[in-house]
């Protein structure tokens, strides 16, 4: 199976969002051209290509029909300061929302962005205008609509409007870069954060609007409880994200350094950048350029405090650890040449349930949120396992050459599917599913028909009526050997989650094999051998349990994804047996392969590799047996031979 790879063109876009300490987003009428010119110097000589830049509208379009000749003029030499310093920026058209607050027109009086046809036709008006202005300067390499339109075209609490209303405003505004002469690619600047992403509908589909842009942009900001998963954060979402099969950019990542220590915000780029990049991703813009300390008496700063730190640089242009981050990722992808690599093939599928993004006849909302969680920490325990995972999301239907099929934490699949799985499994594929009972308080259990069929047991649910965890931790202990597991191999995981979910399923096998067993003798893990393949079956919702646990990675659900692998005979071109250290590889078009060792520990650690095919070294070419891997760290090394 192929994994998502898609590039925009042979550039890649590493860069910032860029706001001048001069006036943030204020910038356009207090512009000081000499400032910005010392601002990008930096930026360019840390191995930075582009910037994001903004219109801010309230400014550049004073009245419905005119727009500020001066200001425009103020940007069209800050396009000329880019190309002085050898880079690139991709205007944003509709700012609006910036760091906390809401800014319209003042002539706007309150019209709905989307479906007020003369306010529609104002923004697309606006949006031929400036494109028109600036699609022939060369340091123009693409286009934003809007600044996260979902929280500025309507306020929190409010309903989000209508999908047909907002992929008609889409449609509208592209159109107009279009009509303007705008070439170079386009995407809406919304965040990605519709409900393919998050299962959370805000309006925006990233299926809807496919076929107008050219290629989706994550904003990652969203907390954590668990270090490991948000460092795996900005991959995930990628990954999600590339459900159109658009290229992904990661268009806002970042963090204000009054919210972390100056260590871990370089723990958290490297970690980002990198993961990201395995993740999919193809171009990163982080947020932002400068801090703002002298700001601080000036909207959205005045109130939003910890908004005026979240530069790659600090106040007096001098970079933060952030921005090494990107020095040192930006050698890299010039090393390996990036553009014009892709992710290594695979054998192993993570099912994307249709629940989470469909509103089935009377599913639960609430449900949505679990399954996201359940396959967040499901791909955190693969990547620790050197495990590879395609995205197969159930409503496009199951791609039929995978060997392993992981579906954890699951309850809610559609008939047709489960029907499907069975079918796999009898062709040879391994099925893994763990049980859920569910966190709502209604229709406990699992939402699809003959578990007991496809997984060789007989189950003894009561109706409605879950049976709960009685430990603090669940134990698995193995009976026989089961892949990389030995026997009396103990795996552990800490109970967590609400009432209704810290369930288990009780089941009686009926020509399943018990392969393991929890602390009070009950089947825990079990094997199903079923025609030329098998399913598996955990009776604990293990990722589920994790999903809600305070800082918990990496844990066992690891070990037990690396014996997954081995079962369905999985293809690991990189393993590593240290449970922190996670690998992968890039495969460049001449054929040369890059493996990724990134490290999810806090202590330095030591490791030894294994590749399935050839040996490692250096990118100067030196061999490489032990690989010595910082705290957080990531080692990038040349796969030759096999």
């Amino acid at each position: 199976m192929q994994r998502h790879s898609a590039q925009l063109d042979t550039t890649t876009w590493l860069g910032a969002n860029f706001w001048s300490r001069a006036g943030g987003p204020r910038m356009w009428t207090n512009y000081d051209p000499h400032l910005v010119r010392r601002e990008l110097a930096v930026l360019a000589e840390h191995g930075l290509t582009m910037t994001r830049s903004f219109f801010y509208w309230p400014d550049f379009m004073p009245a419905p029909d005119r727009i500020d000749d001066e200001l425009c003029a103020h940007y069209a030499d800050f396009l000329d300061a880019h190309r002085e310093a050898g880079m690139q920026t991709i205007p944003t058209f509709l700012v609006g929302h910036m760091s906390g607050e809401n800014w319209y027109p003042s002539w706007q009086q309150g019209r709905d962005l989307y479906a007020d046809v003369w306010m529609v036709g104002r923004q697309a008006w606006f949006v031929q205008r400036m494109t028109e202005r600036f699609a022939a300067h060369d340091a123009v390499c693409g286009w934003l609509i809007s600044n996260e339109m979902p929280v500025f075209g309507r306020l929190r609490g409010e309903p989000p409007a209508p999908r047909e209303q907002v992929t008609a405003w889409a449609q509208l505004m592209v159109a107009a870069v279009r009509a303007g002469g705008g070439h170079q690619p386009v995407s809406l600047g919304d965040g990605a954060w519709g409900i393919e992403v998050t299962g959370r509908d805000n309006g925006f589909s990233l299926r809807d609007t496919a076929e107008f842009v050219d290629f989706v942009g994550p904003h990652i900001y969203r907390v954590d409880n668990d270090v490991v998963r948000q460092h795996h954060r900005a991959a995930f979402e990628c990954e999600l994200a590339a459900v159109a099969g658009r290229p992904v950019v990661l268009e806002e990542f970042g963090l204000s350094t009054d919210t972390a220590s100056a260590r871990n915000a370089g723990h958290y780029y490297r970690q980002a950048l990198h993961g990201s990049l395995l993740g999919g991703a193809r171009g990163w813009i982080a947020w932002n350029n400068t801090d703002f300390d002298d700001l601080a008496d000036v909207s959205p700063y005045d109130h939003h405090g910890f908004e005026l730190h979240f530069g790659i640089t600090d106040s007096t242009g001098a970079p933060k650890e952030p921005l090494r981050e990107m020095a040192a990722f930006a050698q890299i992808l010039r090393r390996v040449d990036v553009a014009r690599c892709r992710r290594v093939d695979t054998d192993a599928a993570l099912l994307v349930p249709a629940f989470l993004e469909k509103g089935l006849p009377y599913g639960y909302p609430e449900d949505r949120p679990v399954v996201f969680d359940a396959l967040r920490q499901a791909y955190t325990s693969a990547r620790g396992a050197d495990l590879p995972l395609a995205f197969v999301r159930e409503v496009d239907g199951l791609d039929p050459s995978a060997g392993l099929y992981l579906l954890p934490s699951t309850r809610q699949i559609t008939a047709p599917t489960r029907n499907r799985l069975e079918e796999l499994a009898r062709g040879g594929a391994t099925v893994y599913l763990s049980y859920l009972s569910g966190e709502t308080g209604t229709t406990r259990g699992p939402w699809f028909q003959d578990l007991d069929g496809l997984f060789g047991v007989r189950q003894q649910l009561s109706y409605w009526v879950q049976d709960l965890i009685e430990d603090d931790v669940v134990e698995m202990r193995f009976e026989g050997d089961f892949g990389s597991l030995r026997a009396g191999t103990v795996l552990r995981f800490a109970v967590a989650g609400s009432p209704d979910a810290r369930a288990y399923l009780p089941v009686e096998p009926d020509g399943a094999e018990v392969v393991a067993r929890d602390a009070r003798g009950r089947p825990a893990l079990l094997r199903y051998r079923i025609g030329a393949g098998e399913a598996i079956l955990s009776t604990y919702p293990v990722e589920y349990l994790a999903a809600k646990a305070h800082r918990v990675n990496p844990e066992d659900t690891v070990r037990l994804y690396g014996a997954l692998a081995e079962v369905a005979g999985v293809r690991r071109e990189v393993t590593v047996e240290h449970r922190a250290v996670g690998a992968d590889v890039l495969v460049h078009a001449d054929g040369r392969r890059y493996a990724w060792l990134v490290s999810q520990s806090a202590d330095p650690v030591t490791v030894a590799p294994v590749v399935a095919d050839g040996t490692l070294h250096t990118l100067d070419g030196q061999p490489v047996g032990e690989v010595v891997l910082d705290a957080y760290g990531v080692a990038v090394l040349e796969i030759i031979g096999g």
